[in-house]
């Protein structure tokens, strides 16, 4: 009978010579041999110091307008890219058939996606082209007319916030 079995209260302990086996036993299988013990493997998800925040604009379309999202989104790549806490910009279209497109941006903090959406390059960027004012002194085009900004595309848009809890390091 064990000691705990007895009820004495006293812990049992397998004897070293079954400890240093498991041991071994445990060692062999991480590579390591008898006697040395199992190298320790890194994690494979590494927790992020820096908080970057995630902003994800789930973007719906007509089933023929992703292409010229596309294009309106090329015309304007880099309008983002000096401001202040912006981390990256990705366009991400859908493989399948689905017609919402993502636009993934990262931003240093909260603070520095607020500022963008506050500043004037944001409301340029999703205001369209707009026509010079009466009193600006600018001529309107040729013909007369002012261009009509381009309709918008999207049938929905949908802002979701997100921020790195963890990711795997490049191999």
């Amino acid at each position: 009978m064990l000691p705990a079995e007895i009820g004495c209260g006293k812990r049992y302990h397998a004897p070293r010579e079954a400890q240093a086996a498991l041991r071994d036993r445990h060692a062999s299988f991480a590579g390591a041999g008898p006697g040395e013990l199992a190298p320790r493997r890194p994690p494979r998800l590494a927790t992020v110091a820096a908080v970057t925040i995630i902003k994800i604009n789930a973007i719906t379309v007509p089933a023929d307008a992703g292409d010229e999202l596309g294009r309106r989104f090329a015309a304007r790549a880099g309008a983002v890219d000096q401001q202040d806490g912006f981390e990256g910009f990705e366009l991400l279209r859908p493989t399948d058939d689905r017609r919402t497109w993502l636009v993934v941006t990262r931003w240093r903090d909260e603070a520095a996606f607020d500022a963008w959406v506050a500043s004037p390059a944001f409301g340029h960027g999703h205001q369209g082209p707009r026509a010079a004012a009466p009193d600006s002194g600018a001529e309107p085009p040729a013909g007369g007319e002012d261009p009509a900004p381009p309709k918008p595309l999207a049938m929905t848009s949908e802002l979701w916030s997100y921020e790195t809890a963890h990711h795997a390091p490049p191999r």
